[in-house]
């Protein structure tokens, strides 16, 4: 774990940055986005959440110099046969707008009875760009699809993602409570948890 003082994060998201800094804060741990590196935002071509991260960590970790950790995730609607799922964050095409895949997923459920979805991460590691042995972590979070949204926290479908254990959506949650339940927060525990025991 020596090694990993400073990792550069394949994404501009400032939500996903906001997560994954907080959670690896307690490694100790520089994290910094690729726009520090003036990274440009990696191609997404393939139909698996692993294949994306992996292409997305090498992309950053070449450009930068730096070990690199990419996640790439996505909402999964059962009735929709996994859509959005890859393709989350253009569901409704170019420009990326939260909105407008808001409003695509709403209008195309409108007919389904059946709103379970869930949504699902997985996150890379490599200490460089050729690393041969990355860490790669998931992590899968359950839930249901409501309309009209509520909550003002959170980022891309959470106010629309409803946790009827809670009885709150995903944008309902403090940042504390979502971190330590959600897709990424699982995948994350289980990188923290890697890297505590200095396996990597």
């Amino acid at each position: 774990m020596d090694i990993l003082k400073q990792l550069v994060i394949a994404s501009n998201n400032q939500g996903k940055l906001r997560e994954i800094r907080a959670l690896l804060e307690p490694l100790a741990i520089t994290v910094v986005p690729q726009s520090d590196f003036d990274v440009s935002e990696s191609d997404e071509p393939y139909g698996t959440f692993v294949e994306n991260a992996l292409t997305k960590a090498r992309h950053a970790s070449r450009c930068s110099g730096l070990p690199a950790l990419a996640d790439d995730s996505g909402i999964c609607v059962q009735a929709l046969n996994g859509v959005p799922g890859v393709n989350s964050a253009r569901y409704a095409g170019e420009p990326k707008s939260d909105a407008r895949n808001n409003q695509k997923l709403i209008e195309t459920l409108k007919q389904q009875t059946d709103r379970r979805a869930y949504y699902y991460c997985v996150i890379v590691l490599l200490r460089h760009a050729d690393d041969p042995q990355p860490i790669i972590v998931d992590g899968s979070w359950h839930g249901e699809i409501i309309d009209p949204p509520r909550g003002e926290g959170g980022f891309g479908y959470d106010p629309y993602f409803y946790l009827p254990e809670f009885g709150k959506t995903s944008a309902e949650l403090t940042a504390e409570e979502k971190n330590q339940i959600s897709h990424r927060g699982r995948a994350l525990a289980k990188l923290v948890e890697i890297l505590r025991a200095g396996e990597y």
